[in-house]
This record gives structure tokens, C-alpha cells and sequence, in this order.
């Protein structure tokens, strides 16, 4: 088929990312190999850089630095700076954005990216350029040279890379704000920006059924051999844009255009142009492709995927069942990685779903997770981490971020590089939820749901819940994969979801027995309801739709209103 002898030499990108790539991999290595002894310079790296700005000055980095060992060092830097949440930095962030400089860092940031707050507010997020060029330069590297170690046919095709619009506007002072990922893919080198399936230009397309349609009709026509999309939930999503577009697509290769029934602005569809020509062989097998299997999904149309990197920790595991099934066999399915607009804190060298930290670039402090709200707790030291034990991490950057509480709950594995452990995501920690005392942690109701499934045989394409604090409740929503399932049916198979709550957080059972929270509503979501949801908020607020991630289980009344639009 035409798909796989759209090929190109891998020699160029094989030959420069190992060069790049493979000298920051064995420096990542060397580094892990004591991580107190980089935690140590890190740390006073980062607080050398910022110790004549306004918060280096107000909070003693000068009198931190002089301490003479790495102990010294992290109980001076206790002392003078207490954990921190966004809020804590919003004024400096504030003053940055009308132009200050010498606040968090030295001088100003490249650009901002934003995410949403525990306030209406969002979060402005300053980028270094220590940190662009730490980070998103030399860790970028190691990570697109890892595919060739793990595939090294990688780059003999092409990338669909799905980020975030990179300018979503632009403070007072002229600095942009937006997608970091989508800023460096629009600045990428010249050799890598030659393998996107389609132009940077597509990802400022407001309209996301035009974005998506625009994606995959690039996408599907070439031979596709690294898919990367941060949440799985795109993927899912992406197929449903092929299962709904599969015709237009064909007619769209076979004569080289991009459809009118999608609005696609002008000077997009110009910048796109140079990506179609007709292609009427590409067309044919498509067409042979749904007469001979009917749905046709990514096994059939990228035959040579190599690498598909997504999410695979949290909540984000809800949607995996979706794509079971979808890619080919040889296809090395990875992690993304403990990632966040706050902080990249590292890489997924293998299949596991073991992020590998930056020893080297952040520094790392941890909170056993069962004593986070225990304000006397102690801090460990990345070399302290033990496996199986969680933890909740608070991380100091070269953007500006001093022990910033990251909000999650991190799961620690052996050490995979040198002497430093790994980490894996489990939930956030705002994904505990609580009515009347009973602490239900978003990791038990998606098992509880998970195990209802496994036993009933009952298929969902979606689930998500809310607490309803007036009925003293939970509010569960499903979207069954037959639409057609009973309002009695769904009762029943939600019955056997809080039986399995009950077993798993006893003071759940014992709130539910003494009736103290009463049964779970049940309410049945329409068809798509995850992207319609997905919709209605990003467009309301503005915010990264690659980088959406939703609780499944949520105290948060403006959401719980709009998933409520999308009841049977």
C-alpha cells in the first residue's frame, strides 16, 4: 500500500538527535547516578539565578547559599521559604506581566503558559529562558532521541503531534501567552519540523471540530510513525473525527483539497496548501480498507506506528479501554510522563509508566501523601523516595517557582537511573472528595466502577461524578456504549459500583449505612457527551484543550451544571 512507501531517509534526524539527544541522555544518566550531589547544585543554581530579584531578596537566597553542605542547604532554604500554592506568587507574576523585571528570575519571561486555577482566575505560568532552553531544548532532545533507542525506525515516516494553540494572546507588557508545547513545535529545528504531518498553523483553529477534522485529514492520507497526545482522551476522540469523516476525508485526498464543511480560516487553509496534492491511489485504499473491515481505525490506515505516547497514570486510565485494540501490535504504546504546565518534571525511557526525573534541572522535595495536611510533616529528598510509598511533590524551577505544592499524588518505583527512584502519577489530590467525612479518593471510584464493569459485562464509553453537597450525595453520570440501556438498568449496574466503594473505604460504608449520604443519583449521557463537555469548557475558558484533564470525580458546581446539559 501506498501508506508504507511514503517513506523517507531516517539517516538525517537518526544522525542529529543521537548526536543532541544521546549527549544530554548520558548526562541525565550521569546525574542520576548521585542525585543528593545534583539535587545540592541544582538547587543552588536555581537560587543563584534568582538571588537579585525581588522574591530572592525578600526571602534570603544570598544568606541560603551560604550554607556548606547539601543538610545546611535544604534547612536554611526551609526556613526562608515556606511551601507554596499559585496564589503565593500571583503578585510577582502580576508585576511581570506589566513588564517588571528581576521578580522570580532574572530579567523577563519568553511567554506564559496558562491553566486553570483553584480560583476563576487562571494560572499564568512564567517561562525562563533558562527553563526553555533546560527543559523544552535539552530534555527534548533525550526524549525524541529515546524513540529512536526504543524504535529506530521512528523517523522514517511521519509525526502527529496534537498541542496547544501556541499564542492565545499577549499580556500588557507584549509578552504572548499560550501552549509552551505549541510554541516549541512552532520553533522546532528545521529536520524535525519537516516530519509533522501538518503545519503548526492548524493548532490556532478555534473551531475544534475544524481542528480536528484539519489533523486527520493530513494525518490519515500519510505514514503516520510517531503519534504523540498528551491526554488518550484526543485519541479516542480522533477516531470518532475519522469514524464521522471517513468519506469527506477520501474525497478530500483523492482530490487534494480540504473540505468546505468545516471552518477553516482562510490563512490557514493557505498555510495548509503545500501539504495537498491530489493523491487518488491513497484514496482507493481507503476506500478498500472500509469495504474490507468496516470501521477502519489506526492498525489499517498508520501500518507502521511506531511510537504512540500519551497519558497513561490517573485518571486518564478511563479512557485506555477505548483504544484497545486500535493500534498495531508492534506498536510501542508509552507513558507521557509526569508532566504539567508547572513543571516537565522528566521522561518515560521505556514502556513502564516510570517517569525518570531531572535531577539535573529541578529540584524535588516530597510529603508522604497520608501526612500532606500535616503542616509539621517532613520533607523527604528525592534519594529518600522508597518504592510503593506515595508521595506528594512540591518542585523549585528556573521559572520561578519556589517549593511549589504541585497538588498530586505521585507513586515512587525502584530507582531506574543510577541511584535516583522513579515516580508514577496516581491522582490529584484534590481528587478526594468528601460530604460527610467519608474521603472518597477518585482512585476508588474509578476501580469501583472498573470492577462493576468487569463483573456486569456492561461496556461505558465515559463516567464521571460530582459531589451534590445540598442532596448529601453523589452525582454519578454514565455513558453507556448502548445508548439504549434502561434508566432501571443503569440503577442496577450502579448499585453494584457502590457496593464496591463500600469495600474498598469503610468510612464510605459507614456514611452510606447510617444514611448519612444518601444513595448516588444515576443519569445517563448522551452520545460524545466527554467531547461536547470538553468543549463547553475549554471554550468558555480559554484554556489548552491538548492539555484537558478532568477530574472523574469532581466538587466543582459550575462543571457539574454543564455536564448536566448532556443528561438523556
Amino acid at each position: 500500500m501506498k501508506v508504507q512507501q511514503d517513506t523517507h531517509s531516517s539517516f538525517v534526524p537518526n544522525f542529529l538527535l543521537g548526536m543532541a539527544g544521546g549527549i544530554q541522555y548520558l548526562k541525565l544518566k550521569a546525574a542520576s547516578k548521585n542525585p543528593d550531589k545534583s539535587q545540592e547544585k541544582t538547587l543552588r543554581g536555581i537560587l543563584e539565578y534568582g538571588k537579585d530579584t525581588e522574591y530572592g531578596k525578600e526571602h534570603k537566597f544570598s544568606y541560603i547559599l551560604e550554607a556548606k553542605d547539601f543538610a545546611e542547604l535544604t534547612k536554611r532554604y526551609q526556613e526562608c521559604i515556606a511551601p507554596t500554592e499559585y496564589e503565593d506568587f500571583r503578585p510577582y507574576v502580576n508585576k511581570m506581566k506589566e513588564g517588571s523585571e528581576n521578580i522570580l528570575f532574572k530579567g523577563r519571561p519568553l511567554l506564559y503558559a496558562t491553566t486553570s486555577g483553584a480560583t476563576g482566575e487562571p494560572k499564568w505560568i512564567p517561562i525562563s529562558r533558562a527553563y526553555l532552553q533546560n527543559i523544552y531544548g535539552k530534555m527534548n532532545k533525550t526524549w525524541l532521541f529515546n524513540f529512536i533507542k526504543n524504535r529506530p525506525k521512528a523517523y522514517s515516516g511521519y509525526i502527529v503531534c496534537v498541542v496547544g494553540k501556541q499564542i492565545e494572546g499577549y499580556t500588557p507588557d507584549g509578552t504572548i501567552y499560550g501552549s509552551v508545547s505549541g510554541f516549541t513545535q512552532k520553533n522546532c529545528p528545521g529536520f524535525v519540523k519537516k516530519l509533522y504531518a501538518s503545519p503548526s498553523d492548524i493548532f490556532n483553529i478555534d473551531d475544534y471540530t475544524a481542528r480536528n477534522y484539519a489533523i486527520m485529514r493530513m494525518g490519515i492520507e500519510r505514514n503516520v510513525t510517531i503519534v504523540v497526545a498528551a491526554n488518550p482522551s484526543t485519541m479516542v476522540e480522533m477516531q470518532k473525527v475519522v469514524d464521522r469523516w471517513f468519506d469527506e476525508f477520501v474525497k478530500d485526498i483523492e482530490n487534494g483539497t480540504l473540505s468546505d464543511k468545516v471552518n477553516i480560516p482562510d490563512d490557514i487553509r493557505a498555510a495548509a496548501q503545500p501539504y495537498f496534492k491530489p493523491n487518488p491511489e491513497r484514496a482507493q485504499e481507503l476506500r478498500e480498507l472500509k469495504a474490507k473491515y468496516g470501521q477502519v481505525t489506526p492498525k489499517y490506515y498508520w501500518p507502521n506506528l511506531q511510537i504512540l505516547t500519551t497519558w497513561k497514570c490517573g485518571n486518564t486510565q478511563i479512557y485506555l479501554k477505548n483504544l484497545e485494540g486500535c493500534f498495531p501490535e508492534h506498536t510501542l504504546y508509552q507513558e507521557f510522563a509526569y508532566f504539567s504546565s508547572e513543571c516537565r518534571a522528566g521522561l518515560v525511557l521505556d514502556d513502564t509508566l516510570d517517569t525518570v526525573l531531572f535531577p539535573h534541572f529541578h529540584y524535588y522535595e516530597f510529603k508522604k501523601a497520608d501526612e500532606f495536611e500535616d503542616p509539621d510533616a517532613r520533607f523527604y529528598q528525592l534519594s529518600e523516595l522508597e518504592p510503593g510509598v506515595r508521595y506528594c511533590p512540591f518542585v523549585t524551577t528556573y521559572s520561578g517557582l519556589y517549593r511549589y505544592n504541585m497538588n498530586d499524588i505521585l507513586e515512587a518505583s525502584a530507582p531506574k537511573f543510577g541511584k535516583t527512584p522513579c515516580v508514577h502519577m496516581i491522582q490529584k489530590v484534590n481528587g478526594i472528595v468528601t460530604i460527610t467525612g467519608e474521603k472518597l479518593y477518585e482512585g476508588q471510584f474509578i476501580e469501583g466502577v472498573n470492577k462493576a464493569v468487569a463483573s456486569t459485562g456492561t461496556q461505558l464509553n465515559y463516567f464521571t461524578a460530582y459531589a451534590n453537597l445540598e442532596e448529601s450525595r453523589y452525582d454519578w453520570y454514565f455513558e453507556f456504549a448502548d445508548l439504549t440501556v434502561s434508566q432501571e438498568d443503569a440503577e442496577a449496574f450502579a448499585k453494584v459500583v457502590d457496593e464496591n466503594i463500600k469495600a474498598a473505604n469503610m468510612e464510605y460504608k459507614a456514611k452510606r449505612d447510617s444514611f448519612r449520604l444518601h444513595d448516588p443519583a444515576v443519569f445517563r449521557l448522551q452520545d460524545r457527551s466527554f467531547e461536547k463537555f470538553k468543549e463547553a469548557i475549554v471554550t468558555a475558558s480559554g484554556q489548552d484543550a491538548s492539555r484537558f484533564k478532568p477530574n472523574v470525580l469532581n466538587q466543582n458546581e459550575e462543571r457539574h451544571a454543564v455536564i448536566g446539559r448532556y443528561v438523556l
